[in-house]
């Protein structure tokens, strides 16, 4: 493929999935590098955090959405109400999003993110957004992902993920990295996945193709898996990586990073063993799952089944999550099946 982008069905929408994630990973780095957790962060209903960069990076997106693409709805995962409960977080929001639209109003953010609704169902095209994947890794100031995808006919079509502190070449915390640091991979359904420095991204460059492994084995797998204990069953992973054969130690990071590090060949297996009757969030898999599908992985449930994303904002018919390189896939899925079953 030439440095140019490939033409495409798909080129407005690349474009916009591309410039809109350079935004938000734009916003949310501004807002790391002097972050204030007192002003900056607060708790939502259900206990998990929520910051001025998750809701920031929201309004961002929706915005340029409203302006590039008006007939294309979004659902994201953040809403207007955690401002509305807090003047002092609204306006820090409000000044974070100013640093690149500076004539915007409260008005404006609060319409941004309540445009965000719920507009999936077979036969409907729609974009899905996590605009901080991994909030827990931002306020360790360790991996997240600004995580954008285009739904048609309940496929993934386009995706455009940022990991704003993931090194170009090598792992997180390797002192021998090369490149920079911030990678923004951008994948479309037939077309591949490639990946460009995220701060220096550009919409008219392909990028760097990016291929998922190919082990010979299971045993020589390297798990990619999270560092929060309970966003997946970490003592059922330890099984099942036994089974497998699998002796490398985990690399352990948070959000759809760990998608990336499959899509890119620096681990073979990303699982989320499901706790309990919990279903996972479309907006957590989406992009995640075309940028691995498209660079050779494979993506299902941890029954083997396809993830179905016409169900609302949860996918109430998968559980879990089973994210490989392609050559291991059937045999990764009957061991987790076979262990969660005994």
């Amino acid at each position: 493929m030439s440095d140019a982008a490939t033409p495409s069905p798909y080129a407005a929408e690349r474009r916009f999935a591309i410039e809109a994630v350079v935004s938000a990973a734009q916003l949310t780095k501004a807002v790391r590098d002097d972050f204030d957790p007192e002003a900056e962060a607060v708790s939502k209903a259900d206990s998990s955090p929520v910051t001025v960069a998750d809701l920031g990076a929201q309004a961002l997106v929706s915005m340029a959405l409203a302006e590039v693409l008006p007939d294309d709805p979004m659902m994201g995962e953040e809403d207007f109400g955690q401002l509305a409960e807090s003047p002092e977080l609204a306006e820090s929001v409000l000044q974070r999003v100013r640093a690149q639209r500076p004539e915007v109003t409260l008005d404006q953010v609060r319409e941004a993110l309540d445009r965000c609704d719920d507009p999936a169902g077979p036969g409907r095209r729609w974009w899905t957004l996590d605009p901080v994947d991994g909030t827990k890794g931002f306020l360790r100031n360790e991996q997240y992902a600004i995580a954008l995808a285009l739904v048609e006919d309940g496929e993934v079509v386009v995706a455009a993920m940022g990991c704003p502190n993931l090194p170009y070449c090598g792992e997180p915390g390797d002192p021998n990295v090369g490149g920079p640091i911030g990678v923004l991979f951008i994948a479309e359904r037939g077309a591949g996945t490639r990946m460009m420095p995220l701060f220096e991204a550009d919409a008219d460059r392909a990028g760097e193709p990016v291929h998922a492994a190919a082990p010979a084995s299971t045993a020589e797998a390297r798990y990619a898996e999270s560092v929060e204990a309970a966003h997946s069953n970490q003592s059922e992973a330890a099984r099942i990586g036994a089974a497998l054969g699998i002796t490398a130690e985990p690399v352990r990071l948070d959000s759809q990073t760990k998608y990336a590090m499959v899509a890119r060949g620096d681990a073979s297996i990303y699982l989320r063993v499901p706790r309990g009757d919990y279903r996972e969030n479309i907006w957590d898999h989406a992009a995640g799952m075309l940028v691995v599908s498209e660079a050779g992985g494979r993506v299902s449930d941890v029954e083997g089944k396809p993830f179905d994303i016409t169900t609302g904002q949860r996918m109430t018919g998968n559980r879990g999550a089973v994210v490989t390189a392609a050559s291991i896939h059937d045999e990764v899925v009957a061991v987790v099946r076979s262990v969660l079953e005994g």
